[in-house]
């Protein structure tokens, strides 16, 4: 026969009263985070689901059930879910098969985009953060800004028209600028022109073009347009592309009686013994990080050489203004460069 323990029965009890208080506790409580969290899912996927169709729309596809369960990253039965509250709502409606915004809802996509590249701009300008992390922390706070927020944070960044990526940043009421130029992968070879836009969608694509090191901002040339490959010059270095990873850049495209100054080059060109001229920062470098660079004497005129090179010439140390300056081979490739052929070998 089991004996009656009161010491154990109260530590059952208390256990068991310890749960429940994790469970229901007021806001922070298992049961409340959950339920707030469904809440903020389904807000997700209205706002997720607006945003892909601003996306077709603007680059002139049509988006069907099929097309958003192949982009989004929620299950099949919640987005089906979500569109039949959102027809309800009037936010979309079908046109046979094909799923179309209502003004209410382009409007609603607007607002979401504009946050969206605003963040992204603000991560470029004022952080310290990597471009490849820009897109993933932009989605995840385009759910969160209040409009009020958002106007408050375009304020601080001067209320810019685009954003790192070239991308337009609808304005409060609704207005869109439009990018300038062609698909890279559309120019005839001998083209000239400048990279106006980085496509940053799909991942994948904007992965292999960061890590190609090309820049927005930069004058181009280009030498071979072919169904395998795409060559191009810019800034003194070679870049060969997939014709759908160039498909991802958009050149404006400039008159070719304008002197292309081919002989502008990287910094991270330069070898032992030959001295340059600074030119300028690209537009790659922003914000905190351009300014430092100005701090530091990379201004347009000062003229530069290496002081010393690491054994993996990464870092690498430039004698500016008789200071001794070390850059990463990243930064380095930031500060547009012309060697004086004098000194060179």
């Amino acid at each position: 026969m089991t004996t009656y323990n009161p010491v154990y029965a109260l530590l059952i009890f208390v256990a068991i009263s310890t749960v429940i208080y994790l469970i229901f506790r007021p806001v922070k409580g298992w049961f409340w985070v959950i339920k707030n969290n469904l809440s903020f899912n389904e807000k997700t996927v209205i706002e997720d689901i607006l945003k892909q169709l601003y996306h077709f729309e603007n680059s002139g596809k049509e988006a069907n059930i099929k097309s958003l369960t192949g982009v989004l990253k929620f299950k099949d039965h919640l987005i089906i879910d979500v569109i039949n509250l959102m027809t309800i709502n009037k936010l979309i409606y079908f046109e046979g098969d094909v799923l179309r915004l209502t003004n209410t809802g382009r409007d609603y996509s607007l607002r979401i985009v504009r946050v969206h590249r605003l963040w992204e701009k603000y991560l470029a300008e004022k952080t310290g953060i990597d471009k490849a992390e820009w897109h993933d922390r932009a989605e995840f706070m385009e759910h969160k800004l209040s409009q009020e927020e958002t106007n408050s944070l375009a304020s601080q960044l001067g209320n810019p028209v685009y954003d790192p990526h070239g991308d337009p940043i609808p304005t409060t009421s609704g207005k869109v600028a439009k990018v300038k130029g062609v698909a890279l992968s559309s120019l005839a070879v001998n083209s000239i022109g400048k990279i106006t836009h980085i496509e940053d969608e799909p991942d994948v694509i904007y992965k292999q073009i960061i890590a190609e090191n090309i820049h927005i901002g930069s004058q181009i040339r280009v030498v071979e347009n072919s169904p395998e490959r795409i060559i191009f010059y810019a800034e003194g270095e070679e870049f060969k592309l997939a014709p759908i990873v160039a498909a991802n850049l958009t050149v404006a495209p400039l008159d070719k009686t304008i002197m292309v100054e081919e002989n502008t080059i990287r910094l991270s060109s330069l070898k032992e013994n030959e001295t340059a001229k600074i030119v300028g920062i690209s537009k790659e470098s922003r914000g905190e990080r351009r300014r430092r660079l100005l701090d530091l004497g990379f201004v347009k005129g000062t003229q530069i050489s290496i002081d010393l090179m690491s054994p993996l010439q990464n870092p690498t140390a430039y004698l500016v203004k008789g200071t001794s300056i070390a850059l990463r081979k990243d930064q380095a490739s930031k500060i547009l460069i012309k060697k004086d052929e004098s000194h060179g070998k």
